[in-house]
């Protein structure tokens, strides 16, 4: 597959004014992926604000509330593309009050740009948004150092902002770095080659974005499927069909295969593979199938098909490095559910064993609870057998949820295995 028809999915993030929806905006115009009606829309609301040029974060600070408040609250999501390449955008808020939101843009994301104002350098939140995108292994880090237009074009500014931020980066383990000089109300090195930076020789932000290598994605790992209905029709000619609807979240399923049903661990032998009303002999990620399978095995809602060869582990005690998204707070001892692609289990926070500081990337050890925006790890008991890969191997099996049981209220996103294991101080 070239890059002609390769998906790009992308996350910005930075601190409040970084310019992270102008920067949207510029690329969004600048790539002529924004409609005639909405630029004018966009220059009419301009004008209305006495401004002469237009106001180009409005194309993606779509709330009412985001409008006035001049900042972005919700993950707004933007679709475009090139002669190279097609970009799903997630442009996600910058105020600390709104991490757990880039958490949510960032979850799928193959590249993430981390925005920096050059007259103000990094900063907590950018350590923050740089600390998420390392621990959601988000493959590939973009930092654009903003406003360099208000930094009088600066070599030096940008440098030592490129070497804070790809050494803090580094000890979270993230070793490659991209860093751009951008001035994105001016337009430099966006789209087009900035005229007042020719001392830096690198790739605009969209040339990057057009060529930075894409992994195969769900399909290169080992086969998960987690079922989500049970199909049974009460037909006279269907009487006898027996099949398992869901999305396979990595790999790819041929008839024939043998499989391991989790967590009970009975096997069969894939009979058949139903995709749009056909029956086909493969299936692969992220394709919704439903699977027939050659013995009448026990399967449910919440289960988990994957090949006999390559099975993940099973275990009741999750350790987790976790973000913790909700104003309330997480402790030892809470009861909670655990909710693992379509599996929901009654579940228990055994320990917290670490809080992650920012500053200094130290591991402040047995805080106790947790509150939101933190980052630390969690041993968790489940009341029953999880078939959960490490976060690491992959990012949707080895993902969850922690949900208060009383309302369904989110609490904790939950990435399975150790993480920042690299530079790690406990003070």
């Amino acid at each position: 597959m070239d890059d002609t028809t390769t998906l790009l999915r992308f996350a910005t993030a930075g601190s409040v004014d970084d310019g992270k929806s102008t920067l949207v905006g510029r690329l969004l115009h600048d790539s002529k992926s924004v409609l005639a009606d909405q630029l004018e829309a966009v220059e009419r609301v301009s004008q209305d604000r006495g401004r002469q040029a237009p106001d180009l974060a409005l194309l993606t600070d779509g709330l009412r509330a985001e409008r006035e408040q001049g900042i972005t609250i919700d993950v707004a999501y933007r679709y475009f593309a090139t002669a190279r390449r097609r970009f799903i955008l997630a442009d996600t808020p910058g105020h600390v009050q709104y991490t757990r939101n880039m958490v949510t843009g960032a979850s799928t994301a193959d590249l993430a740009v981390v925005l920096v104002d050059a007259r103000n350098g990094v900063i907590e939140q950018t350590r923050r948004h740089a600390a998420v995108a390392a621990l959601l292994r988000v493959p590939h880090v973009v930092l654009a150092v903003n406003k360099m237009d208000l930094a009088g074009y600066d070599e030096n500014v940008f440098a030592e902002i490129a070497e804070e931020f790809t050494a803090y980066a580094s000890g979270l383990g993230v070793h490659e770095v991209t860093a751009i000089p951008i001035s994105a109300l001016a337009g430099d090195n966006v789209v087009e080659p900035s005229a007042h930076m020719d001392w830096y020789g690198g790739p605009t932000v969209l040339e990057h974005l057009e060529t930075v290598p894409v992994s195969g994605g769900l399909t290169g790992g080992p086969a998960r499927f987690p079922v989500q209905y049970v199909i049974r029709p009460q037909t006279p000619e269907h009487r006898d069909y027996r099949g398992y609807a869901g999305q396979i979240a990595s790999g790819v399923l041929r008839v024939g295969e043998a499989v391991t049903v989790f967590p009970s661990g009975r096997t069969s032998v894939i009979e058949g593979i139903d995709a749009l009303g056909e029956s086909v002999d493969t299936a692969w990620a992220p394709q919704s199938v439903t699977l027939r399978l050659r013995d009448d095995v026990d399967v449910s809602r919440g289960d988990l098909i994957a090949p006999a060869g390559a099975a993940p582990a099973t275990t009741q005690d999750v350790t987790a490095t976790v973000c913790h998204v909700a104003d309330r707070p997480l402790a030892v001892g809470q009861r909670v559910l655990l909710k693992h692609t379509t599996r929901s289990v009654k579940a228990i926070v055994r320990e917290i064993p670490s809080r992650l500081a920012l500053d200094d990337l130290s591991q402040h050890p047995d805080p106790g609870r947790l509150v939101a925006n933190d980052i630390g790890r969690v041993v968790v008991r489940t009341g029953e057998p999880l078939a959960l890969d490490p976060y690491a191997a992959s990012r949707h099996t080895g993902s969850f949820l922690l949900i208060d049981p009383a309302d369904g209220t989110t609490l904790t996103a939950g990435m399975a295995g150790e993480a920042f294991t690299e530079n790690e101080r406990t003070v």
